[in-house]
């Protein structure tokens, strides 16, 4: 039983040990003009620098990408659940993000001609107030997930769409509603907000505990 207890005890020491040494390293990297270095010749972690691109802001792949937009410059995360390391936000780079919403007719089963007649009736209806974008979208949209939302894409930066896409979104201002061919079919495409400049790339310092 008194071995027990010992080892009870030295597993509870060595977590608040361990927990205060994490605590006082995010602490220094949280405040130190030399990260970099305080990792490599102080604390002789491992560490990595890893680029990040955020391809949407209103929604992210993972961990990384969350941090690159949401996290703040110099700031130290973690360590997580089932993770043995922190991230440090070095630096971040702005990049343009568009906000479209959009309608896909999917010419796998409408063929060419009957899509773009159909496009031109949707765009009509929208046009004249007879039904609203988001109506026309759930009805009509073959991509479910933005239908769900009214055909919302959210905002996603540029180069992120396929190249179609991308060049008519440019070549468009806020309100305009305009048709794009794609190997995926037929958009029919409306620029929700005007583009603007946000969080596209950050730096980030992976510290292995």
């Amino acid at each position: 039983m008194k071995k027990i207890l010992i080892a009870l005890f030295l597993l509870i020491a060595s977590t608040y040990i361990f927990g205060q040494s994490v605590a006082q390293i995010k602490k220094v990297l949280d405040t130190t003009k030399d990260p970099i270095g305080y990792v490599k010749y102080v604390l002789k972690k491992k560490y990595k620098i890893d680029t990040v691109a955020v391809m949407c802001s209103t929604s992210f792949l993972g961990l990384a990408d969350s941090i690159a937009y949401n996290g703040k410059l110099d700031k130290v995360y973690g360590p997580w659940k089932g993770s043995n390391y922190l991230i440090k936000v070095l630096a971040k780079v702005p990049n343009t993000f568009y906000h479209v919403s959009h309608i896909l007719l999917d010419t796998a089963l409408f063929k060419k001609n009957f899509a773009d007649t159909l496009s031109t009736n949707i765009i009509s209806k929208i046009q004249t107030r007879k039904n609203s974008f988001a109506e026309m979208s759930t009805t009509y949209s073959a991509d479910r997930g933005s239908a769900a939302k009214g055909g919302d894409l959210g905002w996603f930066v540029r180069g992120a769409m396929l190249p179609q896409l991308d060049q008519g979104i440019a070549a468009h201002k806020k309100g305009e509603i305009f048709k794009v061919w794609t190997p995926a079919g037929l958009h029919i495409v409306t620029i929700t907000d005007n583009p603007k400049k946000d969080n596209g790339f950050a730096l980030l310092l992976r510290v292995m505990l």
